[in-house]
């Protein structure tokens, strides 16, 4: 038998059993479909984090109290001792290493904020003029008090855009007053519209020089230091630079721990390729199931079509050909199932593309091809089989369709 007549007489066939080849193409879809929408998810939940943390830039230092061991936490804890407190003057003495460009003070709080009739409670940052290029922040109004103390100055405060909209919809905010805890300020900026990034909504935050916010808060130490280098490649020798300098600060002990953006995004960049990984082998399990299916589908159709095997047979057909015709029955299964499955995955994709736009939800490249390719493989391996069963018929027996 001819390639050609194997492949004709088999796609016959299997458009013969209508019901029965759905059933299975359903099943190959399925299995392809989960595997090209989860690895998308995976990945798109990767590229995201990826870009947000890209989106504070890559050359970032975070510098905290307390010395993180790998248990996670501050290793005097246990005896009751806490870390040392990180102070403006730390801060100050990092500003004077020749690897860093700038570097901003925080503290981290939260305060009522009330003007013009409204009260809400707001995230406080106290920081410097240079936390907004640190964290790739704009303002579109106004400006920021460039220095930590400004002689002369009233205490100025930078409010979110969406605050800036609640509090004063009909007026500019610049030059406005208003309360923040127990103390006034004056409006002298609005931050432009950011939206939330790492889970943290800056259209929803008010900024204050950072004397301001530890005075409001009632303490004399920083939440952390940002950094910014000079550089990417300036990375390394900035962070033994700060240890090195924060350590002769704190009487010889190494009681901070810092932190590379390279290094968290790295770390997360892994994590989520695992993650990735890990879906898309969960859902090639129904890659699995569905060739099971396709195994026992085609053991009963060749218990029902012994006298059609038998027939072929007689007529001269060899063992090979009969093998051949099942194996490309299989093929077509497989093909019908893998096409359907991918349509069905780009589509999943898609709609959640549009359900959450700020997910790139793309399926990788090698998940839709794996996927596709699992399909043909689990499909013909399933189908061995029943393959040979059909081939290993004695003709006389099939065509008395025992």
């Amino acid at each position: 038998m001819k390639l050609r007549d194997t492949l004709h007489l088999s796609l016959r066939t299997v458009a013969s059993y209508r019901v029965r080849s759905l059933l299975i193409v359903l099943a190959m879809a399925l299995g392809v479909a989960a595997v090209v929408v989860l690895t998308a998810l995976g990945d798109g939940a990767r590229r995201y984090v990826v870009g947000q943390f890209s989106s504070v830039g890559t050359n970032l230092i975070a510098v905290l109290p307390g010395r993180a061991e790998t248990s996670g936490g501050f290793p005097g804890a246990a005896l009751g001792q806490t870390p040392r407190d990180l102070t403006l003057e730390d801060a100050r003495a990092l500003g004077h290493l020749p690897e860093v460009r700038r570097y901003a003070p925080l503290n981290v709080g939260v305060a009522e904020l009330a003007s013009a009739g409204r009260l809400r409670e707001v995230t406080v940052l106290g920081s410097t003029a240079d936390i907004l290029p640190v964290r790739h922040m704009k303002l579109s109004q106004g400006g920021f008090l460039a220095h930590e103390k400004g002689a002369g100055h009233s205490a100025q405060i930078v409010l979110g855009a969406q605050l800036a909209q609640e509090f004063f919809p009909q007026s500019n905010a610049v030059g406005q007053r208003v309360r923040l805890g127990d103390r006034r300020f004056l409006v002298s900026g609005v931050l432009a519209p950011q939206g939330e990034s790492m889970g943290f909504n800056s259209d929803e935050i008010v900024i204050i020089p950072i004397n301001y916010a530890q005075a409001l808060f009632n303490t004399s130490s920083l939440f952390r230091i940002l950094v910014e280098t000079k550089s990417r490649g300036s990375l390394a020798s900035a962070k033994e630079a700060i240890r090195d300098i924060l350590k002769q600060r704190h009487d010889g002990e190494e009681d901070v721990t810092v932190i590379t953006q390279d290094a968290v995004l790295a770390t997360f960049d892994r994590i989520l390729q695992a993650l990735t990984l890990g879906v898309g082998g969960i859902a090639a399990i129904s890659l699995a199931v569905a060739g099971i299916l396709v195994m026992n589908v085609m053991l009963v159709a060749v218990s029902q079509r012994t006298s059609e095997i038998g027939l072929l047979k007689a007529v001269g057909a060899p063992s090979a050909d009969i093998h051949h015709l099942f194996l490309a029955e299989a093929l077509w299964l497989s093909l019908a199932g893998a096409i359907t499955g991918f349509a069905l995955g780009q589509f999943g994709s898609l709609l959640i593309r549009l359900a959450y736009p700020q997910l790139p939800a793309w399926p990788p490249i090698w998940a839709s091809f794996a996927g596709v390719a699992v399909a043909f493989v689990t499909g013909i391996l399933a189908s061995l089989l029943p393959a040979a069963r059909a081939a290993k018929l004695d003709p006389v027996r099939a065509l008395g369709g025992k």
